[in-house]
């Protein structure tokens, strides 16, 4: 049997291709996204390691503590054997960018960077700072600064003092991502501990001679408890761990989509398996007649699939490793994060990718070849009709079963759209829900199969004429067989219209929101300190400026104390002006009235409230300069604003913690006056403040969809390769029609259909199945991503993208007629007078 089974895939190797190339691009994605993981990984250890390796004993402080006390270096230096010594300050530096303006939404980051032994840090160009007036800057920032060596550029101290400096040389800081986020400027040790205002280092590394253990413990003994003190290989480790360089939520991420495209290649490979079993119906029963047993038949169409899963999976890992080099390399290009390396092949990759692919190819076989035992012998002897032709019904089970389902699924989505408290329980109940109904669909699908073929090929049999007509009749022909090709697309193309439902939700909250309850033409702010955890404050002058300007209608100031009560928690509360509220700011109110906080009242947010049992007229206590304070509830109010958890009238405020500029100040442009020079205007104002920042509500609107389309185009990237597959199933599907309907074919040819007639039937019928699929795909996927939205929060907003939705409807298309020329072309070129005599 098996000599038979590897004779049987000699004769049906090209039937089986596109089965393989189902299995090359399911494990080609599970196997590359391993070893795109391992090797960065791999690069990761080496950066940290070769980091390292500089250092013979590192200091670092307990968890729980940031810093070490500064008299720590001095007892390190007394340590005998230890011959240097390096304290690494580390806080913030803000660099003045070429715009006269502080770079980034945070300061840079101000480090210590020392000369000979200890020197960690690659400087790619030039020299490390040996003076007071020298530093270093990392690469990306010298580069969207256009700054170079020899250049001089002015840094901000923790006191916002301007301090100029001469660029000594370019430094590649390694794996921080706060350094890539945020930028960095190299100092020496001493100018380090001044500008950043932070004398107390985060690490301490030490070079020694003699033996390192011993060195390690005499270091350990004289900085005494409190501390963890590690050798090289140590602390890489813990520096790698504190980077987050942790390849682990990237290869579950890709994986997860890995697990949807091996789905759909499963679909794939058992509608090509059932069809295959089908037309060789006759030749295993004449198997069955010369003596073959039924586990002979069952075990030989195993063999078959166990080859075809084995040959395919090998080069979906040599197609793995292709990709991830390829991906390797163009991340390397983007971003200066990731080092570069060798591809790393593990034996884990090796193993995953086979083992899925052929497992995933056998598990698939298993029913069609269960159904080629059932094969009589006698079955021989007559010519059947071909499987799958007579009309499909469903049966009493499974109807039950398809009742149970949809009516649990859509119960459940209704529970976590409409019921249940928004968040985190009701996304998990709709996505169970959605799980349901989708099993649902694919129990009722060969039912649903020759109703939507009529409606989908109305308009083809319309156009086509008889091919169109043909080409509706051969897709309600076997519903199990279109059921099952329809249901691989209808996976791919139902995941990207959720995906695309959710993120034009989310762009249609962000912009009520803004338009409703933050209604402003600029706003400015100060940079995210990390020594404070808070905005820097916009100066009252700023504000006083834009007032005094024609061309500015209204400017509000928000202003923010964060107090701390008896156990440590922080309360923000904060103040606004008063002109402001039920206006430019207008939050919706869930109890009382804002025109009530008057002095000695408090507004809270309903959150917050709920959370701490407030109600409107309780009494809520608050610490001030002069004591506690308490304050009547007279307003709540919903989230969605900028506003703190508890606002206090203006004068209150001032009273309470004293006069202090705004962390944030909105502004409306006057009628009239163009935009463009309203912003010059408001620039003018706050040029001699470099740290405040001015932003546009149009420009952080094309902020917010650059990143909502960015993460639908790398989701729809992803879920592409699924769709891919399933394209591959329509053709795969086609091409065993063709050979299953030869003798049919010629007998059109012979009764006077032409080869464009019969090619014009074989891409209208891929079509029927691709809208089919794709139809279902995005009702289901619109349903649910409604539902997935409404289930986020109070203020989400439903949308449906119908652009996208119709472009993937038209592009579903587009693809099923393109699965269908190799098929099409194949039936055409068949002579008519072999195939009237093909049996």
């Amino acid at each position: 049997m098996l000599r038979i089974s590897l004779a049987g895939l000699r004769a049906h190797k090209v039937r089986l291709l596109m089965t393989g190339l189902a299995i090359v691009l399911g494990v080609g994605f599970i196997a590359g996204t391993f070893v795109l993981t391992d090797s960065m990984q791999a690069g990761i250890d080496e950066e940290f390691a070769g980091s390292a390796s500089r250092v013979d004993v590192g200091v670092l402080p307990r968890k729980g503590r940031e810093r070490l006390p500064a008299s720590t270096v001095q007892a390190v230096r007394g340590v005998p054997g230890v011959t240097g010594v390096h304290g690494l300050i580390r806080g913030d530096a803000a660099l003045i960018g070429k715009d006269g303006k502080a770079y980034g939404d945070m300061p840079t980051v101000g480090l210590s960077v020392t000369q000979g032994e200890l020197q960690r840090y690659d400087i790619t160009s030039g020299r490390a700072p040996g003076a007071p007036d020298e530093v270093v800057l990392d690469e990306k920032t010298a580069a969207r600064n256009g700054f170079g060596v020899g250049a001089t550029v002015t840094v901000l101290d923790g006191g916002g003092a301007r301090h100029s400096f001469t660029v000594t040389g370019l430094a590649d800081f390694g794996i921080d991502s706060e350094v890539s986020f945020r930028g960095a400027v190299g100092f020496t040790p001493e100018t380090a501990a001044r500008m950043t205002g932070e004398p107390d280092p985060v690490e301490i590394d030490i070079a020694g001679s003699g033996d390192p253990r011993a060195l390690r413990d005499a270091v350990a003994a004289a900085v005494g408890g409190g501390h963890d003190v590690l050798d090289g290989g140590a602390l890489s480790d813990r520096l790698a761990t504190k980077a987050g360089a942790d390849t682990t939520i990237i290869r579950t991420v890709l994986l997860l989509f890995a697990m949807v495209a091996m789905l759909v290649s499963a679909l794939v490979i058992y509608n090509t398996f059932a069809i295959l079993v089908a037309q060789r119906m006759r030749e295993m029963a004449l198997l069955r007649c010369v003596g073959a047993t039924r586990r002979q038949i069952f075990t030989g169409v195993l063999a078959e699939s166990a080859v075809v899963g084995l040959v395919a999976s090998l080069a979906g890992l040599a197609l793995g490793v292709a990709l991830a080099g390829g991906l390797l390399a163009l991340i390397g290009d983007r971003s200066g994060d990731i080092p570069g390396g060798d591809l790393t092949l593990t034996p884990l990759a090796v193993a995953v990718g086979l083992g899925v692919g052929v497992v995933v190819t056998v598990l698939s076989a298993l029913l069609p070849a269960r159904s080629a035992t059932r094969v009589a012998p006698v079955a021989a002897l007559r010519t059947e009709l071909e499987p799958g032709s007579a009309r499909f019904r469903l049966g009493l089970p499974r109807w039950i079963l398809t009742a149970l389902l949809g009516a649990g699924g859509l119960g459940a989505a209704g529970l976590g759209a409409l019921v249940l408290d928004k968040g985190p329980t009701a996304m998990f109940v709709v996505a169970g829900g959605g799980v349901l109904v989708f099993l649902a669909v694919i129990a009722v699908m060969p039912a649903l199969v020759r109703p939507l073929s009529r409606v989908a090929g109305a308009l083809p049999a319309r156009l086509a004429g008889v091919p169109g007509r043909l080409a509706v009749a051969n897709a309600r022909r076997s519903p199990r067989r279109t059921a099952t090709t329809t249901i691989a697309l209808t996976i791919g193309v139902g995941l990207m219209s959720l995906f695309a439902v959710i993120t034009a939700g989310g762009r249609a909250t962000a912009d009520a929101q803004l338009a409703e309850q933050f209604p402003v033409d600029f706003q400015l702010n100060g940079q995210f300190t990390t020594s404070d955890r808070a905005w820097q404050l916009v100066p009252s002058e700023v504000a006083a400026g834009l007032r005094a300007r024609p061309e500015v209608a209204d400017v509000v100031e928000l202003r923010i104390h964060r107090v701390r009560n008896d156990r440590g928690a922080t309360r923000p509360v904060g103040a606004v002006t008063p002109s402001a509220l039920g206006g430019l700011i207008n939050p919706r109110v869930d109890g009382g009235s804002l025109d009530d906080l008057t002095s000695g009242t408090v507004a809270v947010r309903t959150d917050n409230a709920r959370h701490q049992g407030y109600e409107v007229g309780d009494t809520v206590t608050i610490p001030t300069r002069q004591g506690q304070t308490r304050l009547k509830v007279v307003a709540l109010f919903a989230d969605g604003t900028p506003l703190p958890p508890y606002v206090v009238p203006e004068q209150d405020f001032t009273r309470y913690f004293g006069p202090q500029g705004a962390e944030v100040v909105y502004l409306n442009v006057a009628d009239g006056v163009d935009p463009d020079r309203a912003l010059e205007v408001v620039e003018q104002v706050a040029a001699p403040y470099p740290t405040v920042k001015v932003t546009s509500a149009t420009a952080l609107k094309e902020q917010f969809n650059e990143a909502v389309d960015t993460m639908l185009m790398v989701v729809g990237g992803l879920l592409g390769l699924a769709v891919i597959i399933a394209l591959f199933g329509i053709a795969n599907t086609l091409s065993l029609s063709v050979v299953e309907r030869t003798r049919e074919s010629a007998l059109l040819r012979a009764l006077g259909v032409t080869r464009a007639q019969l090619r014009l039937m074989l891409s209208m019928e891929a079509v029927i199945m691709a809208v089919i699929g794709a139809v279902t795909g995005v009702v289901l996927g619109v349903a649910f991503g409604w539902a997935a939205t409404e289930s986020m929060a109070d203020s989400a907003v439903a949308a449906v993208p119908y652009a996208q939705i119709a472009g993937l409807m038209a592009l579903a298309a587009v693809a099923g007629l393109a699965a269908s020329v190799l098929p099409a072309r194949r039936a055409a070129r068949t002579s008519v007078v072999e195939s009237l005599t093909y049996d």
